[in-house]
């Protein structure tokens, strides 16, 4: 009976960290959700279409064109493997996913 109420409890503690963790990540997202979100499905349309020329120029030809902060995201997007439009793709937006994991989209 032991064994299984301290699976439980390091599981309850696995969970709390988890969700702090996600609270972290959050707080550091350089826009809200929706612009978020926004910005991965314009990437996801505009990338295979335009392709990657090793650079964010569609991430930061998106945010220009909508009024927002480019150097907050751009160095978001490095911290979390974007230095280019795939990388944005491939490593920022996973990020982000897992770092809004309760939201439901």
């Amino acid at each position: 009976m032991a064994d299984r109420t301290d699976k439980r409890s390091r599981k309850e503690k696995l969970d709390c960290w988890k969700a702090d963790q996600r609270a972290i990540a959050r707080a550091k997202l350089p826009l809200p959700d929706d612009q978020m979100k926004a910005l991965f499905d314009m990437l996801d349309v505009e990338f295979p279409r335009q392709g990657c020329n090793h650079s964010l120029r569609l991430t930061r030809g998106w945010l220009e064109s909508k009024g927002l902060p480019v150097d907050p995201v751009v160095e978001w997007l490095n911290e979390n493997g974007g230095n280019c439009d795939c990388g944005a793709l491939a490593n920022s937006e996973p990020a982000w996913l897992d770092a809004i994991h309760d939201v439901n989209w």
